[in-house]
């Protein structure tokens, strides 16, 4: 072939560190859309970027040009940077090393953009530990609990 062409739909997810700064609701509009800047600027697409305080849900079309590690990496490390910007409350402020990163299909889109969409209705309900789990058991992901809550 003479092109080479994709479209790979990735939801990712992760968490803010144990001991970090909670990320306040009148920054995060801000900081999502810090993070899809971030994404174009790495030949990705972004779709729909929520999340809570202690969480982010990204769903994205993933650059034939760049592997997901790497476009992971500089959206957690520029977001970080830039959240420790923004005002001191935020000095301290760190992710957790991992996330996690799941394809999607097309005919699951429109829902994993309402899922994510929905982030706060949907954690007065459910945890984001019950919430992980049942995402990792769904994509039939091996895993041990007992390092995966760990900073």
């Amino acid at each position: 072939m003479s092109q080479s062409l994709s479209k790979i739909f990735v939801h990712a997810v992760w968490h803010i560190k144990t001991t970090s700064p909670q990320i306040q609701m009148e920054d995060r509009k801000n900081l999502y859309s810090y993070m899809g800047g971030i994404l174009k600027q790495l030949e990705c697409i972004p779709i729909c970027i929520n999340g809570t305080g202690n969480h982010v849900h990204m769903l994205f079309v993933l650059s034939k040009n760049h592997s997901l590690v790497k476009v992971m990496s500089t959206v957690k490390i520029a977001s970080s940077r830039w959240l420790k910007t923004i005002g001191d409350r935020y000095k301290s402020f760190a992710w957790q090393l991992g996330y996690g990163a799941f394809s999607v299909c097309e005919s699951i889109r429109e829902r994993t953009i309402n899922y994510i969409k929905n982030q706060e209705e949907h954690h007065k309900k459910r945890s984001f530990k019950d919430e992980y789990l049942q995402i990792l058991k769904q994509h039939h992901i091996d895993f041990d609990i007992d390092y995966l809550f760990r900073d």
